[in-house]
């Protein structure tokens, strides 16, 4: 069953919205800055010697891609005390904005939802960092009487409780993959009949500097600050924040309500990499099965994808294994090289971990309404270690028209797929088609 999107709203690294984070898209921006002085004080953190950094326990690195703003919240309007409000992970709160947004893009309200629905709407929410709570022991030195919490349940019940929905309730945990993993979460219970819609979205903030510290620890994150997602010299990520939801609906219910649809999730796909030669070492295999399980459920062939928004972290080991088990994916169905273009919003806006797959769902949804290709970023020289000519890719940098393909003199509509992994070895992929509205081209 095809489900459509027919509802977005989200904030990213220097773009408060989808339509800015379209621009900055389009003109090849790379949004990553230096840690902002209100987030924390880079003395005493920032070290620029690897070995120094994890031997003192202190970061290598000193950028990221960060929301303004991110604290601002009007609690009275969502009938919250201030003082809750204030004992809120900032992601609890976020996500509740962006997913009233997400109904206002829709065109729906609490008492249509109730009327129409009788409140059976879903919410799914990926979500991964914690560390707003670790403020608290300080706080309370200080005298004041707080109680930081950071609950995933809460961000997803939170929206449940305010907005009056009666449908699944999920928080999401799949470290990387924890949005796309929400997104077959809720595809299958619309399926099943369980909601009549469903709320997904993701959410990434860091709010404490442990996490940095953790993340060099593991030697992780870019040395440099960019993330070369298929570039040569590729040496980690960098720490990305944002906030999307989604409203999505059965597609033949959303045309037969009239419903403004952006687009069309046609399949999904989980699974897990089982035991590799180490906890964070990916499966190209488990990618490969997870990538053909998603084009099998949507019966699509490959062929057809014109574009892939991949995982694309930039590192040396994980982007040769991605392209490996997509490769490999997509020969089931075809033999023909470098006809489907690749790229990731990582390069752009860094690696927003919890909610980095739904963003890339949304880069593909903006790509299919202008029909255009963004440039993905710090690949001017690819990864020697990736065969590109011997597979169905080529990284896209350049902006440039996304054309439907015409295959054996049929054209097809522009199809993505969308690619999420987690560290811990879950993955997720999805098929996104535009959706042509009939008689319309």
């Amino acid at each position: 069953m095809p489900i459509a999107i027919i509802g977005i709203s989200g904030r990213f690294p220097q773009a408060h919205n989808i339509n800015e984070f379209w621009e900055n898209l389009k003109a090849g921006k790379d949004s990553i800055v230096e840690i902002p002085k209100k987030r924390w004080s880079l003395d005493g953190f920032y070290v620029n010697d690897i070995k120094q950094a994890i031997e003192q326990r202190r970061s290598y690195c000193k950028w990221g891609g960060f929301i303004d703003g991110f604290e601002e919240f009007d609690p009275l309007f969502f009938k919250i005390s201030p003082r809750e409000a204030m004992n809120m992970d900032p992601q609890e709160r976020l996500m509740l904005q962006e997913c009233w947004a997400t109904l206002e893009d829709s065109g729906y309200t609490k008492e249509r939802i109730s009327k129409k629905y009788k409140g059976n709407v879903g919410v799914f929410i990926g979500i991964t960092r914690t560390g707003f709570e670790l403020y608290s022991p300080d706080l309370w030195r200080q005298g004041q009487n707080v109680h930081l919490s950071t609950s995933f349940s809460s961000v997803a019940n939170r929206i449940s409780y305010v907005l009056d929905l009666h449908g699944p309730s999920l928080p999401i945990d799949t470290m990387c993959s924890s949005s796309l993993s929400a997104l077959h979460e809720a595809c299958e219970h619309l399926r099943r009949g369980e909601c009549d819609m469903s709320l997904v979205g993701g959410v990434n903030i860091y709010t404490h500097p442990s996490i940095y510290v953790l993340f060099c620890e593991k030697r992780m994150l870019s040395i440099d600050g960019r993330c070369k997602s298929f570039g040569k010299g590729a040496n980690g990520f960098v720490p990305g924040e944002g906030v999307v939801s989604m409203l999505l609906k059965p597609l033949d219910k959303a045309i037969a309500d009239g419903d403004h649809i952006y687009a069309v999730i046609q399949g999904t796909a989980v699974n897990h990499g089982g035991k590799t030669n180490g906890y964070t070492v990916p499966n190209p295999n488990a990618q490969r099965d997870v990538v053909r399980k998603a084009l099998d459920r949507s019966g699509i062939s490959a062929r057809t994808i014109s574009y892939v928004e991949a995982h694309g972290t930039g590192t040396e080991l994980g982007d040769p294994i991605e392209i490996n088990g997509l490769t490999q994916a997509y020969s089931n169905d075809t033999k023909e090289r470098q006809y489907c273009a690749i790229g990731s919003a990582k390069s752009n806006i860094g690696h927003l971990e919890g909610a980095a797959g739904i963003v890339g769902v949304v880069k593909c949804v903006l790509q299919m309404q202008h029909k255009l290709l963004v440039p993905s970023l710090h690949a001017q020289e690819l990864n020697p270690k990736i065969d590109f000519k011997n597979s169905p890719f080529y990284v896209q940098r350049e902006l440039s028209n996304w054309n439907r393909p015409i295959i054996e003199g049929k054209e097809y509509p522009r199809i993505a797929g969308v690619s999420a992994f987690g560290a811990g070895g879950a993955n997720a992929h999805a098929i996104i088609r535009e959706y042509i509205r009939e008689g319309k081209n």
